[in-house]
């Protein structure tokens, strides 16, 4: 795979294929940890007097604009963090991308509309998708591929565009695949994870790989409830995919066959009503054992038992990759089982991954310093992905 240094970007228009994929309140940016990612290999380029032409997603638009998915509050941003103007085309290869593309000297930067106001750019039309492609490459000459958070998807910017122009990872790929290496070779033991979220059937793949590789693996999240009733234990109104306990059940017989240790929650923080998270108002929480929930309430976090147990079972680790937050972590009276799982990694002298998306987000939000964890990654999905030893679309056309 070929990097910046490969290519010669002096004068020339380059095309950086970024994740600026922001949450969003209004036009407020409530988490810029991937804006700030981008900008590295952006600041590199443009020093290097290349004319920068940055182009994302962000949200899920129908191929069609939408003014609440507008890139225009990351543009922004985006020159704040880089202490220089970023221009901005208010359509993706329209008369504005065109004319503002025109427009760069070197060492300048423009950030494209949003990609997915395209239909281009998501189809799975392989015509219609290189048509788009084919548009975007006669605004550069020369391709970074620099989204690590997108490159899962075989969408336009990420897949066929590299194809049609000479193409090199950023800085930022480069970094997330050697940081994925370490944890699926050669990897340094005891290799502890920690996984959370809301469903057991987005991390079915990830776990049945881990099962070869993990010495121990902590679940919670709302996950966490159909493994405790797969073990036949009685989970109230908590969240559960009972279409998955065959499957789970399964995968806890592999672990005992293989000697990984399985933990689950002991007890868990649980209320009877889901909360208010546009106005965070204190819930009536109590704790209960995660083996016998009672009928009419939910759990939403792991309780203080198992915050201890998970910090104990992460603090002689030598290895942590952590996906997924252990609760409703965006609603103060249930963040506490997220931050316990993220204090034991600051306090761990082990190599420490936090597995992108919400995980990313909590760390941020809680108040974590980020330089504490040994990587953030910018991509929950293809994180995931990766460790599933699946080919990422994004990545396999970097490498011819």
């Amino acid at each position: 795979m070929q990097t910046i240094d490969d290519l010669q970007v002096a004068g020339q228009r380059v095309f950086v294929r970024a994740d600026l994929n922001v949450p969003l309140d209004g036009e407020t940016i409530t988490d810029d940890g991937r804006i700030r990612a981008a900008v590295p290999t952006i600041t590199r380029l443009a020093d290097a007097g290349a004319k920068v032409i940055v182009a994302s997603h962000l949200g899920r638009p129908k191929g069609a604009p939408e003014p609440k998915y507008s890139l225009a509050p990351v543009a922004r941003r985006l020159g704040e963090l880089l202490g220089r103007p970023v221009a901005f085309a208010t359509d993706t290869v329209g008369d504005s991308a065109a004319a503002t593309v025109a427009s760069l000297g070197g060492g300048q930067v423009a950030l494209l509309e949003n990609l997915r106001f395209n239909p281009g750019e998501t189809s799975k039309d392989d015509a219609e998708r290189g048509a788009f492609a084919d548009q975007l490459a006669a605004l550069a000459d020369a391709y970074v591929g620099d989204g690590f958070g997108a490159v899962h998807r075989r969408h336009a910017s990420v897949y066929d565009l590299p194809a049609r122009l000479p193409h090199a990872a950023g800085g930022l790929i480069a970094t997330e695949v050697g940081v994925l290496r370490q944890l699926t070779d050669d990897v340094s033991r005891p290799y502890a994870v920690a996984l959370g979220g809301a469903k057991v059937s987005d991390k079915l793949g990830v776990i049945a790989h881990l099962l070869e590789r993990a010495d121990r693996i902590l679940i919670g999240g709302g996950m966490a409830y159909t493994f405790l009733k797969a073990q036949g234990h009685e989970v109230g109104d908590s969240l559960l995919q009972e279409d998955q306990i065959p499957a789970v059940q399964g995968y806890l017989e592999q672990a005992k066959e293989r000697g990984v240790e399985f933990v689950l929650p002991v007890d868990v923080v649980a209320t009877k009503e889901f909360p208010d998270l546009s106005t965070k108002a204190p819930v009536e929480a109590s704790v209960v054992s995660a083996d016998a929930i009672p009928a009419g309430l939910m759990g939403l976090d792991i309780g203080p038992e198992t915050r201890k147990l998970y910090a104990a079972k992460l603090a002689d680790a030598a290895t942590v990759f952590w996906n997924g937050p252990m609760g409703v972590f965006e609603h103060p009276d249930l963040a506490e089982g997220t931050r316990a799982v993220a204090q034991a990694l600051v306090d761990s002298s082990a190599f420490s991954v936090v597995g992108g998306g919400d995980s990313a987000a909590a760390v941020r939000i809680l108040g974590f310093d980020e330089a504490a964890f040994g990587h953030i990654s910018t991509g929950g999905g293809a994180s995931l992905e990766y460790l599933e030893g699946k080919t990422l679309p994004g990545l396999a056309a970097l490498e011819d």
